[in-house]
């Protein structure tokens, strides 16, 4: 089910954004297999996130890819694979024997898609890094947070998973609609850094336009206007206010039972800290709940902050099934919505190496080869 059904991938396991681009391609329909490790004594290698679900979807082969024998396995997946996707340092696949030449040279119509933190090449290629670092660098970090304090870290949602794991899902897709017309597979080179920077084009626009400032938390989009940022209500909770546009600006004022009050001028950046007082204060006198009833079937874009535990609850995302149950676990639904090829609901992450004597069945392997195999450690 779903719109990539009958797209084959391989994933070479790895942590966050590499996982969360092929969960996004599971999701949609493409079976994915995830090579996982082999550690000491043959035992596949248990993964590193406990409770992780990016690995929802798959199946799951154990090899020892740093054997040559490993290398050959991968290898044969690859022969009958569409897109192979690694997370390694620059040069690390192409020590181990398959690197996109080696790929490349087995299958042509391969998609040989790399996901790095700075890219294939440059000055830092090499170096190690995190999701912090990657926005650091591409100037996606600097503009969050509050005025006259530190940037605030915003998860690892920038880096990982927005610019990192979804648009090399972008390139994988790119790839695979190119090599339609010309037969071909090729590279594609994602990089966290590439990707955070590539987010944060609107606000180059609007710099690049003088209407953002140097200064975090003083914009119109960075908390900085008293009309779009959270409030703390009665029950220390908090509320969004999102009321851009003069429209839904003056709706709000009527849902805070400001309407007729001598409220400052929100155009005029130097009365800004004034209306916010005057709105936190206002929603300070009632509690979340009681704001989002207000607001209800209104357009002034005022909406509860419900925490990850609450948002399955809520009555928009139970009628929407924006949340599913995956061997009892909730999380978030495949996305977006197709409506003649529909997603299914996610299998549960597999074990890993759970799959590895069908997966190797499927590349034409006899028993008596798996069995070889497993006794030489090279699978699991």
């Amino acid at each position: 089910m779903g719109p990539l059904a009958g797209l084959k991938v391989v994933e070479l396991a790895g942590l966050a954004p590499g996982p969360f681009g092929c969960m996004v391609l599971a999701d949609l329909g493409a079976e994915v297999v995830r090579v996982d490790r082999v550690g000491p004594g043959g035992v596949a290698v248990p993964g590193d996130v406990p409770g992780d679900v990016l690995g929802r979807g798959r199946r799951s082969i154990a090899v020892d890819v740093r054997s040559p024998r490993g290398a050959e396995v991968v290898l044969r997946l690859v022969e009958r694979a569409d897109v192979l996707v690694e997370g390694f340092r620059p040069g690390v696949t192409e020590r181990l024997g398959f690197g996109p030449a080696q790929c490349l040279a087995r299958n042509r119509r391969l998609v040989y898609a790399r996901m790095t933190g700075w890219g294939q090449d440059g000055p830092m290629a090499d170096r190690a890094g995190h999701d912090i670092n990657y926005i650091a660098l591409s100037g996606a970090l600097d503009p969050i947070g509050r005025a006259g304090s530190p940037p605030t870290v915003p998860l690892n949602l920038i880096g990982d998973f927005g610019g990192g794991g979804l648009l090399l899902a972008v390139g994988v897709l790119a790839a695979l609609y190119e090599r339609e017309r010309s037969g071909r597979g090729q590279v594609v080179d994602a990089s966290m850094v590439d990707g955070s920077a590539l987010l944060t084009t609107f606000l180059h626009g609007m710099r690049s336009a003088g209407v953002w400032g140097p200064e975090r938390g003083t914009n119109l989009l960075d908390g900085g206007a008293p009309f779009y940022d959270v409030y703390r209500t009665a029950d220390d909770r908090y509320v969004s206010i999102g009321a851009l546009e003069p429209k839904f600006y003056a709706e709000l004022l009527v849902v805070l039972g400001l309407a007729d009050a001598d409220v400052p001028d929100r155009d005029d950046p130097a009365r800004w800290p004034e209306l916010r007082e005057l709105i936190a204060a206002t929603v300070a006198s009632r509690t979340r709940e009681e704001w989002a009833e207000r607001a209800g079937g209104t357009d002034a874009c005022l909406v509860p902050v419900l925490t990850p535990g609450e948002a399955p609850a809520h009555p928009h995302n139970v009628s929407r099934g924006t949340f599913v149950e995956v061997a009892g676990r909730t999380q978030p639904a495949p996305a977006p919505r197709f409506d003649r090829t529909p997603a299914a609901v996610p299998s549960a992450p597999p074990g890993n190496g759970s799959h590895t004597d069908t997966i190797l069945a499927e590349t034409g392997m006899t028993d008596e080869d798996i069995d070889e195999l497993r006794r030489s450690g090279v699978v699991a």
